[in-house]
């Protein structure tokens, strides 16, 4: 080897144990002892190699070792874990509560706080609804049906007028026999056909309000109700000169509170206890039998002068002679309403 190569080996050494050194002194763990293969000879001042001590130039001199304390090595890099998400933060410990009390029923709350359910209004308002009959006894005074049977009087009523077809005939006959009747009639009709309803009026019949256009009151709002009634009142009065005071719904259907109404208002509801059933378009003789074979003092007669379209009401027109023939003949004096009920025919 030559003093080259020697010389950079031993400056690796010299530096790579002033280097142990300094790692060793800088950790706080206990040095180990690390041996190292012996320095190789150092060259002498005269520039040639000293010799090994040694008596016997043949055997070779035992390696010189130096001990250099190193650190313990260090542990391989372990990779770090995953941040565990802290706990969350608990509130400060509450005092214990005793176990609570099982709760009460909640008390049922009184009519006026708690709303009645729609579905049992109803219900309640349909069980409360009285029936005609019902009406009819209840207010006997305000939902006729007859009048007083003390002399032997009748009343014709006809119902839907005016139209083209029956009305005229209608009038004809009752022009011929001298009768006058009373006529309820359809406020959208009077205003088709207002020569029809002068008519009425110049022969001396008397006119009352049937609605406007035949809508069935018990389905109606108290608004649309009063509005059938008024609407009607305004189309029959400028053609009849007053405003009638008798009132026949349609049908013959009127529930308690519109019958209140009409009351405070002054009209007079008037239905019949005799009908013909005309609107059946019955043939004659089934319709003189209807009226004819129920007839009493004090009868109010329902039959129609006017009817839907297509509506067939000859029977009505060809039996209505027979009728008045029969009836002055079994001593009964055919009048008007306001006649018979002895009330006003105008409010």
């Amino acid at each position: 080897m030559n003093p080259t190569t020697i010389k950079a080996r031993f400056g690796m050494l010299i530096s790579l144990s002033a280097c142990l050194l300094l790692t060793a002194c800088a950790s706080s763990r206990p040095p180990q002892q690390l041996s190292l293969p012996p320095l190789p000879e150092l060259p002498s001042e005269q520039g040639g190699w000293a010799a090994p001590p040694t008596a016997n130039p043949s055997v070779k001199a035992p390696q010189q070792r130096i001990t250099v304390l190193l650190p313990e090595p260090a542990a391989a890099p372990v990779a770090p874990a995953a941040p565990v998400p802290a706990p969350p933060l608990k509130p400060a410990a509450e005092p214990e509560r005793a176990p609570a009390a099982p709760k009460a029923a909640a008390p049922v709350p009184s009519a006026k706080r708690q709303p009645v359910q729609e579905k049992p209004v109803k219900q309640a308002a349909q069980q409360q609804r009285l029936t005609l009959g019902q009406l009819v006894k209840k207010y006997p005074q305000l939902l006729l049906l007859r009048g007083s049977g003390s002399e032997k009087k009748a009343a014709l009523t006809f119902d839907d007028a005016p139209d083209r077809n029956y009305t005229p005939k209608v009038l004809d006959i009752l022009k011929k026999h001298g009768v006058q009747a009373t006529f309820f009639l359809l406020g959208n009709q009077a205003e088709k056909y207002p020569d029809v309803v002068r008519r009425i009026v110049r022969e001396g019949h008397v006119i009352g309000n049937h609605s406007y256009n035949h809508k069935l009151y018990t389905k109606l709002s108290d608004d649309l109700f009063r509005s059938q009634i008024l609407q009607a009142q305004n189309s029959l009065k400028p053609l009849i000169g007053y405003s009638p005071r008798l009132l026949r719904p349609p049908y013959g259907e009127i529930s308690e509170s519109q019958l209140l109404w009409t009351k405070e208002q002054g009209y007079v509801v008037v239905n019949w206890n005799i009908d013909s059933l005309d609107w059946k378009q019955l043939s004659s003789s089934q319709v003189s039998s209807n009226i004819l074979n129920h007839l009493s003092a004090g009868s109010i007669i329902l039959q129609h002068s006017g009817g839907g379209p297509g509506q067939n009401l000859n029977g009505t027109v060809e039996a209505l002679p027979h009728i008045i023939q029969t009836m002055k003949a079994q001593g009964y004096r055919l009048v008007t309403l306001p006649e018979l009920l002895k009330v006003s025919k105008q409010l």
